[in-house]
């Protein structure tokens, strides 16, 4: 299949509901920015958290609906790494969260696009695990968090960034175990090509 033919596939059967909220996700991310450096951090918050209502949405409904496609499978978790990247730079400007940490996060996620895109052109999906979606849900909570930062500090506890670490250690364990599901997924497409020659 020709690079031209895969995207025309990528894009096929777009318009459905959760490719719609996938869409929503992705607007919201500048606007989340936006809101955040001109110092509205409840409104941010806010849109942040709409924004990760949508995702939790767009996967129930892509499942219930069978409305899964190419383009949410590579949109949904890029508008996800979107989202939360920005969130987390964001609180890496304010002072909140520590730069080691966002850069361990932006490095992984940069490995795994890649990673996903090598995969995708060779017609080889390897589905997210239930460790990633659980370091999603954490990055979430540690994010939401990060908005009472002074709240919490005043209170002698760093709820926040102590989640942020434990996130980042489950997402490291996720990136291997996806990895590991590629490589058998690879080596079981060659045994099969194999096996037919």
């Amino acid at each position: 299949m020709s690079l031209k033919d895969k995207i025309r596939k990528l894009f096929t059967n777009v318009w459905t509901i959760p490719n719609v909220l996938t869409m929503i996700r992705l607007i919201l991310v500048p606007v989340f920015v936006v809101l955040f450096l001109k110092g509205h951090k409840m409104a941010s918050l806010g849109v942040f958290i709409a924004a990760s209502l949508t995702d939790m949405l767009d996967g129930y409904l892509a499942r219930k609906l069978n409305q899964i496609t190419d383009f949410g499978k590579l949109f949904d978790p890029l508008a996800d790494k979107l989202m939360v990247l920005s969130a987390m730079v964001c609180q890496g400007i304010a002072g909140v969260f520590p730069w080691s940490a966002i850069i361990i996060v932006a490095c992984k996620e940069l490995f795994m696009v890649i990673g996903g895109l090598l995969m995708l052109k060779n017609d080889v999906v390897v589905y997210s695990n239930y460790v990633g979606k659980a370091a999603q849900v954490c990055f979430i909570l540690s994010l939401v968090l990060a908005f009472f930062h002074d709240e919490l500090a005043a209170r002698g506890v760093q709820l926040d960034i102590i989640l942020l670490w434990m996130t980042v250690a489950l997402a490291l364990c996720a990136m291997v175990i996806y990895i590991i599901g590629a490589v058998r997924t690879i080596r079981k497409r060659k045994a099969e090509d194999g096996g037919q020659a």
